[in-house]
């Protein structure tokens, strides 16, 4: 009988029935009261008068009217640059403990984004609200006894003026409580090793010592990882050597179009629960099985704001204008999408991260990650979210009954025509032509504005395919493999000739 996992399962149980009544909009508030408060007294709090803010009759009206937005150029030209140097006091109290390196989707410089001791904690609270909401998902007592492969980046931070520096998923790992260390795997000697391939092969030399029942990463990371460990020990697949794997916390991109690769590497159905943790603090989680949304944690830290996402308000880098329309989170509404704006315990302020939501349930603040500012194919009017590519390659998969873990694409001009050239990360051959007529058809039949643009400048669609392996190659060639390196989706076409002579090398 699995008594302390039965203890644990009550535990979590508990905590819904002395939890409070949830109200976001509320949380809200009292959090950018919060930060504003800490950072009054900062380089970045005396120049845009936050005590003023404070005293307003409306200081979420106020602090919108004040603050400009920031990305990370941005950010990091005017304030942050100061705080890398090592200065004190900028746009938050004291110096940051870490910086977490992120070039986002595979780039070759990476950003240093401060990473402070209360986001820290504000990450860890986060997770534990994660872990607290298990109790939804109506898992086994033994479950929790079970350990939990975390598969990120590695936790050797190098020093830099005073400060550790590595990727979100290291510094997150490094920072484990002592309660938790015995259920975490690989474990500390193995998270150090810095080179992805070393690190896999000692994980999987492991790994019939382990008793894992949970998996946590980037999917294409997971994945890799998985067929290693399969290969290893010669099984049919993971299940063979843990038997009681039963859940998959993904996070860092949408998990559907990894989804049947993933489950060919299962003996058995597991539960997959979303997460949203990005390098500038844990934005979401999944916290009910009945819909894949997940719910942003109001009350820790993070204060949000949600500019509609329409070609007006976005420059050509990416950035906002300066004068869009931001709303709180009371004021948002169903379906729409939404670019995502942040104030944080790390001193980030009005900083859009990059990414675009919707809301799927208001009262309950879920949502979806529906793609990337950077990542919005609008050439010639085409408007094509990545929620909307994922959908597309995802159909293709259905339709012809294959795997494509990976994609990518560019709106290119041939011979002064426009195409979507399209490369599809699949291990099965299928006739090209089909594959056009296919993906052509079916952004046609779901998006009014790609069939509006293929009646008029947009030629048409080209599709290429190439192994799956040449995206992972790709990644290591720019930055290294695992931790929170992801694909880009769109390419701009600078990307992607460098993009098409590196595919041309591995042919």
């Amino acid at each position: 009988m699995a008594i302390i996992g039965n203890i644990i399962k009550g535990i979590i149980h508990a905590t819904e029935i002395i939890s409070s009544e949830f109200d976001a909009a509320e949380e809200q508030r009292e959090v950018l009261k919060d930060l504003l408060e800490t950072a009054k007294d900062t380089k970045f709090g005396e120049r845009y008068s936050f005590k003023d803010i404070l005293k307003s009759d409306n200081p979420e009206n106020t602090f919108r009217d004040n603050v400009p937005f920031n990305d990370y150029n941005q950010i990091t030209k005017n304030w942050w640059k100061d705080v890398q140097e090592g200065k004190k006091d900028i746009t938050w109290p004291g110096n940051p403990d870490y910086f977490a390196l992120s070039s986002g989707t595979t780039g070759k410089t990476s950003k240093r984004i401060p990473v402070t001791n209360a986001m820290v904690k504000s990450i860890r609270n986060a997770g534990i609200q994660q872990v607290l909401a298990l109790r939804n998902f109506d898992l086994p007592a033994d479950f929790f006894e079970k350990e939990i492969m975390m598969l990120g980046s590695s936790t050797h931070l190098e020093e830099h003026n005073n400060a550790l520096e590595g990727e979100i998923s290291g510094i997150s790992a490094s920072n484990i409580p002592f309660w938790f260390q015995n259920y975490y795997k690989p474990g500390k000697e193995i998270a150090q090793i810095d080179d992805w391939d070393q690190r896999v092969q000692r994980i999987a030399e492991k790994a019939a010592d382990w008793d894992i029942g949970a998996l946590s990463g980037i999917p294409s990371w997971i994945e890799l990882m998985l067929k290693k460990v399969i290969d290893y020990h010669g099984l049919k697949n993971i299940h063979e050597i843990w038997p009681n794997l039963q859940v998959y916390t993904s996070g860092g991109v949408a998990f559907g179009p990894y989804e049947k690769s993933f489950n060919a590497l299962l003996g058995k159905p597991i539960t997959v629960i979303d997460t949203y943790l990005a390098s500038e603090g844990f934005i979401a989680f999944q916290e009910r099985p009945e819909t894949d949304a997940m719910k942003l944690v109001t009350d820790n830290g993070i204060y949000f704001e949600f500019v509609p996402f329409k070609p007006e308000y976005i420059q050509t880098d990416g950035s906002l204008v300066q004068n869009a329309p931001s709303l709180s989170i009371s004021e948002v509404e169903l379906n729409q999408d939404y670019v995502l704006v942040i104030s944080t315990v790390a001193g980030a302020w009005r900083y859009l991260i990059g990414d675009t939501i919707e809301f799927t349930d208001i009262k309950r603040a879920e949502i979806k990650i529906t793609g990337r500012t950077k990542f919005f194919l609008n050439t010639v009017g085409s408007q094509l979210s990545v929620n909307k590519l994922d959908d597309a390659v995802q159909y293709l998969e259905k339709e012809f009954d294959i795997e494509i873990p990976e994609y990518t694409l560019c709106a290119n001009r041939i011979d002064d025509d426009f195409y979507h050239c399209w490369y599809l990360g699949t291990e099965s051959e299928v006739d090209n032509t089909k594959l056009v007529n296919s993906l052509d058809n079916f952004l046609k039949d779901a998006n009014k504005n790609y069939k509006i643009a293929r009646s008029k400048a947009l030629e048409g669609v080209k599709v290429k395919t190439v192994l799956p392996s040449v995206f992972h190659d790709w990644s290591g060639s720019h930055k290294k493999k695992g931790g929170q390196v992801k694909m880009e989706r769109v390419m701009g076409p600078e990307r992607f000739a460098e993009w098409e002579t590196f595919v041309e090398s591995k042919l």
